[in-house]
């Protein structure tokens, strides 16, 4: 018997809430465990959660992101007290600027103001998680554990997905506490019913039927329905713009700008229009790189935040809904007579995007031919995960995809070092379906170890490693400045015996087809694949 644990129906509260989040449909948990987090793995094995051991807390964060990324479901991660929960901060705030539903659960010290120079301590732990998160709180005691726990996944479920951070004290980890209560009914969210969507629905309908050139841009937030949202706009005669993360939305569409936003050529095509509809997307820095949309018509904006939704003082009407329930309510009301008569042209978008591709190729040479190899070889359902790298840039613009939300990139915070990590929690998400990593050989470093991870896991993860040995996206912009560069060379290690070190495979293909076949030959392996590519790789 485990005398610390008399009552069957009675644990630590550390076990307890790895039972809870069993009971909510929690599988996977990432993170390190350490003294003062020790009691949060008592109760894992028990309750049947797999646990993934990262080599870093940033690493478990970014794999609790891609896991949530590539499931649609939370992504849970354990740290410990001070350094653990300092380390996780920068993927917790990469959530929270991609909108991404990671909860962050840690350790803390029972007692700061009095007692000093504690291990792990610093000076306001919780306040530190709240400058990333949608809020941070502390549990003191089980009940208070449990009920933050539900208001977190219930938010997750009804509210913009931002991550969460809850602690809880040492002490309280190791005193008993009773079983968590019975899951509660899924909740719905307010912002979202059928009657505010119709009414929704009918107002844009009625605006669609009005215009001449009437244009949608859809960001990640239009994700969930992009399905529906590619018929409404077949359907109105529109054209469409997606911002990085909404690619795929509008797929195979005739009419279909594609991710072109940050092309200077796109104000002047979204000027000719003379409504624009921009559903899900913040039209942030990151999705334009310039103040203004250039928007002349009328504006109407679509958000599930509010505060999105005044972001823009030009906008003509707001709506806050969310983008599936209105795609749904509006797909009945849009099409028909008088469509065929539409301002746009597919000619115009065609030419339009070969001269943006084209753009794109001599700013970055080598990699479009690259991307045009890989993504005629890649199988339909493969997800890709990226990191900040030049080899990403591009291919945010030029890669059409087939599929929304099957490329995951650090958009808005931006961070190096996401995307290994990342790509581990997504291939863990989706178990037998293949994933890509994408890195560059600077942002690579930061997460090196987790391949270490990968090994352990047994995953057939191709590493698509673009090296041009420097930091070549601050040299150029630098040069651009007329800064001399500096600091943007660096010395690399040998990759392919790096790799094998950890017990991964290694390739270093010499042409486009060996690229692609090291790709598809990696999806099939039993331990992750690095495929070392040198700028100017022959085609």
């Amino acid at each position: 018997m485990n005398m610390k644990n008399p009552d069957a129906a009675t644990r630590p509260l550390g076990a307890q809430i790895s039972h809870m989040l069993k009971s909510r449909g929690v599988d996977v948990i990432f993170g390190i465990p350490g003294v003062h987090n020790q009691e949060m793995y008592r109760g894992i094995a028990e309750a049947g959660i797999t646990h993934v051991l990262a080599r870093h807390e940033q690493g478990a964060g970014f794999m609790a992101d891609g896991y949530a990324r590539a499931s649609g479901r939370p992504g849970v991660a354990f740290v410990i007290t001070g350094p653990g929960l300092c380390n996780i901060l920068t993927p917790l705030g990469q959530a929270w600027s991609d909108s991404v539903p990671v909860l962050a659960i840690s350790s803390c010290l029972d007692e700061t103001a009095a007692w000093r120079g504690q291990f792990h301590q610093m000076r306001d732990q919780r306040a530190a998680a709240a400058t990333v998160c949608a809020w941070s709180k502390e549990a003191r005691d089980a009940a208070s554990a449990y009920a933050l726990i539900d208001r977190a996944l219930s938010e997750f479920s009804c509210e913009r997905k931002r991550p969460r951070h809850i602690q809880v004290p040492i002490q309280a980890l190791e005193a008993q506490a009773p079983a968590p209560p019975a899951a509660r009914p899924p909740v719905h969210g307010a912002t979202a019913p059928v009657a505010a969507a119709g009414d929704a629905a009918a107002a844009i309908a009625e605006e669609l039927r009005a215009a001449k050139r009437p244009l949608f841009v859809f960001g990640g937030g239009a994700v969930a329905g992009a399905a529906r949202w590619r018929e409404v706009v077949e359907r109105a005669g529109a054209a469409s713009f997606t911002t990085y993360a909404g690619r795929g939305i509008a797929a195979g569409h005739p009419l279909d700008f594609g991710a072109g936003l940050a092309r200077a050529e796109s104000a002047v095509v979204i000027a000719s229009a003379d409504l624009v509809v921009a559903v899900g997307t913040e039209l942030a820095q990151t999705d334009l790189w310039r103040e203004r949309l250039g928007h002349e018509g009328r504006l109407i904006r679509v958000d599930i935040d509010p505060a999105e939704l005044c972001a823009e003082p030009l906008t003509s009407r707001a709506f806050q809904a969310d983008a599936a329930a209105l795609a749904e309510a509006l797909l009945p009301l849009v099409g028909g007579a008088g469509r065929a008569g539409a301002g746009w042209q597919g000619a115009e978008v065609a030419e339009a995007r070969a001269r943006w591709k084209a753009e794109c190729a001599a700013e970055r040479p080598g990699i479009v031919p690259v991307c045009d190899a890989l993504r005629a070889a890649l199988p339909a359902e493969t997800m890709i995960f990226s990191d900040m790298t030049q080899f990403a840039y591009a291919a945010n613009e030029v890669w059409p995809m087939e599929r929304a939300g099957h490329w995951h990139h650090p958009f808005g915070f931006g961070t190096l070092g996401y995307a290994l990590p990342a790509a581990i929690g997504g291939a863990m998400a989706r178990p037998g379906k293949p994933t890509l990593c994408i890195a560059g050989d600077y942002g690579f470093q930061y997460t090196l170890p987790e391949l270490a991870t990968a090994v352990e896991l047994g995953l057939g993860l191709p590493i698509l490693l673009w090296d041009n040995g420097k930091l070549k996206e601050i040299e150029d912009s630098m040069v651009r400045a007329q800064i001399a560069p500096q600091a943007v060379s660096a010395r690399n290690p040998d990759f392919i015996a790096l790799a094998r070190a950890y017990g991964a495979h290694a390739e270093a293909p010499g042409s486009l087809d060996a690229v692609a076949e090291a790709v598809l030959a990696a999806f099939e392996a039993d331990a992750p694949t690095l495929i070392h590519l040198r700028a100017g790789i022959a085609g």
